[in-house]
């Protein structure tokens, strides 16, 4: 395997003891610069900040090497002050494109934004929303009646959409999951599997009685009208991850995994 070489690097962290420590330790191993300048990101902090990072910091074109200070980082590396710089000579390169979300709300304004998990449509009030999902010009349902609606990229497929029961799509799948969030009517609706070249729109049937929001990752939009999701193939994050952990394992293990008590 070819090793790779970074000679600068630049290094965004969360404010957590732990991610500081691990941050005063590449410190010492690294030239540290600009992220204009620099030939990787390190991103010390979990899931959550780690998504942050790629949407800010993508812009520079630079591959990212996550590291997980965080509980579970499903994103990220885990750290050893043994074999981290030995593992990140080594790591492998994964490039993921995002989902693009476009909301018209009951104003008529539009906000769009990209998601590189999921896409939630969720309840704003104590009243389940109604919904009517499409594939183009193609119904896929005409009413549901639930607590929301999940649409996941394959990377994002053991994150929310895990929790809802929803498949685990390997990395290389070029599919969604498009996954009901506790299904009122139909009951049994489980959702479906579609081409990332779909493109889905989500109507809101009811928007004065029944309002929802619609949250790209963690940029949310309230009082939404109707919600339209693509791939944006245009847009790549290439992340690099150990050889030996690298993502599409993480995701085959997610697969097999029973969960114990």
């Amino acid at each position: 395997m070819k090793k790779l070489s970074y000679s600068n690097i630049f290094i965004l962290f969360d404010k957590t003891t732990r991610s500081i420590n691990i941050k005063n330790f590449i410190e010492k191993k690294f030239k540290t610069t600009s992220p204009s300048k620099c030939d990787l990101i390190i991103v010390i902090g979990g899931d959550g900040f780690m998504l942050s990072s790629l949407k800010s910091y993508n812009k520079y074109k630079k591959p990212f090497y996550g590291i997980n200070a965080g509980s579970y980082g499903f994103l990220m590396n885990k750290f050893s002050s043994k074999n981290t710089i030995k593992n990140l000579s080594r790591a492998r390169l994964v490039t993921i494109s995002p989902l693009e979300m476009s909301v018209k709300n009951k104003f008529n304004k539009t906000k769009k934004s990209i998601a590189i998990n999921e896409v939630s449509i969720l309840r704003q009030s104590r009243q389940t929303a109604s919904l009517e999902i499409s594939n183009g010009s193609q119904k896929i349902i005409k009413k549901l009646v639930s607590d929301g609606i999940l649409v996941s990229t394959p990377a994002g497929s053991t994150a929310y959409n895990m929790s809802v029961y929803g498949p685990i799509l390997n990395l290389d799948s070029r599919k969604l999951s498009i996954r009901p969030i506790s299904a009122f009517r139909p009951r049994r609706w489980k959702g479906r599997v579609v081409s990332d070249k779909s493109k889905i729109v989500i109507k809101n049937l009811n928007i004065q009685k029944r309002p929802i929001s619609a949250v790209a990752d963690n940029y949310e939009v309230r009082n939404a009208k109707l919600i339209s999701i693509i791939t944006n193939k245009k847009i790549k994050f290439n992340l690099l991850y150990d050889s030996n952990k690298s993502l599409q394992k993480k995701i085959k293990i997610e697969q097999i995994r029973k969960e114990t008590n």
